[in-house]
């Protein structure tokens, strides 16, 4: 029996939450930036910390601890452990977004090859942190 990858769900809600992620990052950086001679605005040191931690915090910190983001919420998405499929854990959930620039390579390319080519529909930060996506039921 095939599986259901979910991928136009996983696609949405990962538009949905980088979405969030870059506007608030594009809000901080013309709100707290530098803007040089071609008038491109930039933070750069301790002024760039806080876009790690906001990102850390969204992703990470939301996601172990209310079990989703607001785009897997919406679209009814969620992430579990790989063999236990009980919710993940902090460690699971920071692994799982370490390589989200590499799943999101290419306007996610990358990610959507791996998640249609892997047997339980991971990423390559599911793999990493031995987790899966699940879509909840009604």
């Amino acid at each position: 029996m095939k599986k259901e990858k979910y991928l136009i769900s996983r696609i949405i809600a990962g538009v949905i939450d980088y979405s969030i992620v870059l506007t608030l990052t594009c809000i901080y950086i013309f709100t707290f930036g530098e803007k040089n001679e071609l008038g491109e605005y930039s933070v750069n040191g301790l002024k760039a910390i806080p876009i790690f931690i906001f990102w850390f915090f969204y992703f990470c910190v939301i996601e172990s601890t209310l079990n989703s983001t607001l785009g897997n919420y919406l679209m009814k998405l969620k992430p579990v452990d790989l063999n236990t499929e009980k919710n993940i854990d902090f460690k699971q959930s920071f692994l799982r977004h370490l390589l989200d620039p590499i799943d999101m390579s290419l306007f996610g390319l990358v990610g959507i090859i791996i998640i249609k080519n892997s047997p339980e529909s991971q990423r390559l930060g599911d793999l990493l942190a031995k987790t899966k996506v699940i879509k909840l039921t009604e």
